[in-house]
C-alpha cells in the first residue's frame, strides 16, 4: 500500500510523552475499564492492570458485583465500582474523575447490558476504546456509531471487524472498507492480527513488533487496558493506538527467549510492559 507506514521505534517515539520527574497521579490521569460478566472478569483485571502499569495514575474498574472479591484482591492498586446486578452489568454510571474509557472486555452481549451501553454511549464524551463486546454489540446496533466521540478507537480481531463492515473479497477490498469506515464515522480502527495494522482515515501503520506468542486468551484484554492508560495521560488517540500496539507487540519479543512461543500467557505481557517502556527511554 502506497499510505502504509511502518511501526518501529522511531515511529513510536515521535508520539511517546516520556513521564516527567515532577508528575504525580492526578496528572497521569484517571481510566475506567468498563467490562466483565459471570465467568469473565478475568477480562477487566488483565485490562485494568494493564491500563496502571502503562502509566495512568489512577484506575477504576466498573463490573458487575460478582467480580468485586477478585478485582480487590488480584489488583488491590485498582479501585472498584459495580453494578447493581450480580452477574452482568445493566448500568454505567462513576462518581470518579474520568479522563478516557476503556469498554466491552468479557461484557457479554446481555439485553440489559446493549441497554446500558446505549445510555452510556449517548452521554459520554470522554475519550473511548471499544473491544470485545462492545464492539459486537455495536455491530448490532449500528445506528448507535453515530454517538461515538470522535477518534473513538475500537481494537477488532478478524471475526469482529466482519461484523461491523461486512464481509470482504480480499485484503485490498478490506482495507478500502477499513478505511472508509474509519473516514465514516471518525474511528480509529486497530486491525489485531500478524501483523496488527492501525487505520485512521486514510493513514494507514502496520506494526513491527510482536510474534505468535501473542496468539493467547486475554492478549486484546490487555491491549485495551495499555491504550486506555495512554489516553489517560493525554496521548491523541492515533499516537495511543500506535504506540500501544508496538509495546504490546514488544513484550513479546522480549519475552522470547525465556518463555518461547507456548508458555507466554497475557499476564507475561504485563509482566513484561515495564522492560518494554524502558527501551523507549534507552
Amino acid at each position: 500500500m502506497d499510505n502504509l507506514i511502518k511501526i518501529d521505534k522511531k515511529t513510536v517515539l515521535e508520539r511517546f510523552h516520556p513521564i516527567d520527574k515532577y508528575t504525580h497521579k492526578g496528572i497521569q490521569g484517571h481510566a475506567l475499564i468498563v467490562g466483565g460478566s459471570y465467568g469473565k472478569i478475568g477480562a477487566p483485571l488483565l485490562s485494568a492492570k494493564a491500563c496502571l502499569k502503562s502509566g495512568a495514575g489512577l484506575v477504576t474498574a466498573y463490573i458487575p458485583q460478582c467480580g468485586y472479591d477478585i478485582l480487590q484482591t488480584g489488583i488491590p492498586e485498582v479501585m472498584v465500582e459495580t453494578d447493581d446486578y450480580p452477574t452482568h452489568i445493566t448500568a454505567i454510571t462513576t462518581e470518579a474523575n474520568i479522563r478516557a474509557v476503556g469498554l466491552g472486555i468479557g461484557m457479554g452481549q446481555h439485553q440489559e447490558t446493549q441497554q446500558a451501553v446505549f445510555h452510556f454511549l449517548k452521554l459520554n464524551t470522554l475519550p473511548l476504546v471499544l473491544d470485545a463486546d462492545g464492539i459486537n454489540i455495536m455491530s448490532e446496533n449500528k445506528e448507535w456509531l453515530e454517538f461515538l466521540p470522535a477518534q473513538t478507537i475500537v481494537t477488532p480481531h478478524r471475526k469482529e471487524l466482519e461484523r461491523l463492515i461486512g464481509l470482504w473479497d480480499d485484503e485490498a477490498d478490506k482495507m478500502k472498507k477499513v478505511i472508509s469506515f474509519s473516514e465514516t464515522y471518525d474511528l480509529v480502527v486497530v486491525l489485531k492480527g500478524a501483523p496488527t495494522r492501525i487505520v485512521y482515515k486514510n493513514n494507514v501503520f502496520e506494526n513491527t513488533t510482536g510474534n505468535q506468542s501473542l496468539a493467547t486468551a486475554g492478549s486484546g484484554d490487555v491491549l485495551t487496558g495499555i491504550i486506555t492508560g495512554l489516553l489517560a495521560q493525554s496521548y491523541d488517540p492515533d499516537a495511543a493506538a500506535i504506540v500501544g500496539v508496538y509495546i504490546h507487540g514488544l513484550t513479546a519479543d522480549l519475552a522470547l527467549p525465556e518463555l518461547g512461543y507456548h508458555a507466554f500467557v497475557a499476564s507475561d505481557i504485563i509482566a513484561n510492559l515495564g522492560k518494554a517502556f524502558s527501551t523507549l527511554y534507552e
